[in-house]
């Protein structure tokens, strides 16, 4: 059988421990095997990025921004730890963090939904799709202890030198104080990401945030949202039948577990956080979890919404067997290589996505699963396998479907 073709190059970003095998896997079984796999491949495992003193990272953003479509790893951000484990120069910054800066993207995860993995909210019959604004906010936070009584003050310094002050807190004790900051462009761009991902996937869309409490800070948020949407895209919604609403922070939560799903919850960067983990262990796993980073104009990076599973890498280096769920990552390569077609009007590498993602669901549905789902699965029939032997139970599928 010849293999479909491809006409304009994936950038594939490597990245590390478990789920860097698990990479391998899928490519050689997965998708070599049927798809004259082209890709600009950047390593971002973590020696790498310590080698390129973290160059690589923002070469891979860039080279996403060029092509349009990448395909992420999961990757270490470093901590003390792991500065330590591996001998780094300095304790690098999140690579999605950087991507995210760079392409200016917003983060939009979705459930994987299959058969005897049911949601733990039992009203929960179709998948919610989290949209987390992916700049500013706690993650770029100055923070400060403070020893004792004093006086904590906010400070803009105009650039003719005129002050503007806020009164933080007048302390009486020691403290502790954070300041946060956000951007008007990137606010924008997270709307407009948004608005356009509802209207590509035909989803209503909420966005929630507290401003109630934060007059200005969250208030602008909401502003520009609705200032958007009402010069922008009410028409295109209208048209397209669906809706756009805000609520409070608080009443979307209430919402979401009353609902069935099937919409949008676009939620400010940590509230998306935490909220896209909650919606996926509700689901069933973060291993059943979609990803894509959708810059305002219209460039995608797809990648698993889990870590690079350390503790299943120290058992494969160790020669144990492992059983570790690779579905994200297989989603994560059918996302782009969807996306890839789409832009490319490749029919054919369309419809092996289509086939890739139908012969992962069916080898589950099956009964055939790693450890994880096989935990939580209500099928009665269920053989656990190992981490390979998944990979090669859905190549075996795939095969059969083309």
């Amino acid at each position: 059988m010849s293999k479909i073709a491809m006409t304009t190059p994936l950038v594939e970003m490597d990245g590390d421990e478990m789920t860097r095998i698990l990479w391998k896997m899928i490519k050689d079984d997965l998708l070599i095997p049927f798809v004259d796999l082209k890709t600009e491949y950047y390593d971002l495992g973590l020696k790498h990025r310590d080698e390129t003193n973290d160059q690589v990272t923002v070469d891979s953003a860039k080279a996403a921004l060029k092509y349009g479509v990448a395909v992420k790893c999961a990757t270490i951000t470093p901590n003390a730890a792991r500065v330590k484990e591996y001998n780094l120069k300095e304790m690098y910054k999140s690579p999605n963090g950087t991507i995210r800066a760079i392409m200016d993207g917003t983060v939009f995860r979705a459930p994987i939904i299959v058969k005897g993995v049911e949601p733990y909210v039992k009203t929960w019959k179709k998948p919610i799709t989290i949209a987390r604004h992916a700049y500013g906010d706690v993650y770029k936070a100055t923070e400060m202890k403070i020893p004792g009584p004093g006086k904590v003050e906010l400070v803009y310094t105009a650039e003719d030198g005129t002050e503007t002050r806020e009164l933080v807190h007048d302390f009486k004790s020691a403290g502790i104080v954070q300041g946060q900051h956000n951007l008007i462009p990137s606010i924008t761009s997270f709307a407009k990401s948004c608005f356009n991902y509802a209207l590509e996937t035909k989803q209503d869309l909420w966005f929630a945030s507290k401003d109630t409490i934060s007059k200005k800070y969250d208030h602008t948020f909401k502003d520009i949202f609705q200032e958007i949407f009402d010069a922008e895209y009410k028409e295109k919604f209208e048209k397209a039948g669906i809706t756009y609403f805000y609520t409070l922070i608080d009443d979307a939560v209430a919402r979401v577990m009353k609902s069935e799903g099937g919409y949008i919850w676009a939620c400010k960067n940590y509230d998306g956080d935490v909220m896209s983990d909650m919606v996926a262990t509700a689901f069933g796993s973060l291993a059943m979890m979609t990803s894509v980073l959708v810059s305002p104009d219209g460039k995608f990076e797809y990648e698993a919404a889990h870590g690079t599973v350390q503790r299943h890498y120290y058992k494969h280096l160790a020669g144990e067997e492992t059983s570790t769920n690779s579905v994200a990552t297989i989603f994560a390569w059918s996302g782009a290589l969807r996306k890839r077609a789409q832009l490319d009007s490749l029919k054919d590498l369309e419809n092996f996505a289509d086939k890739l993602e139908e012969a992962t669901i069916k080898t589950i549905e099956e009964g055939y699963m790693t450890k994880d789902l096989a935990l939580v699965s209500t099928l009665k029939d269920i053989h656990p396998l190992n981490s390979g032997d998944f990979i090669k139970a859905i190549a075996e599928r795939l095969a059969a479907l083309i």
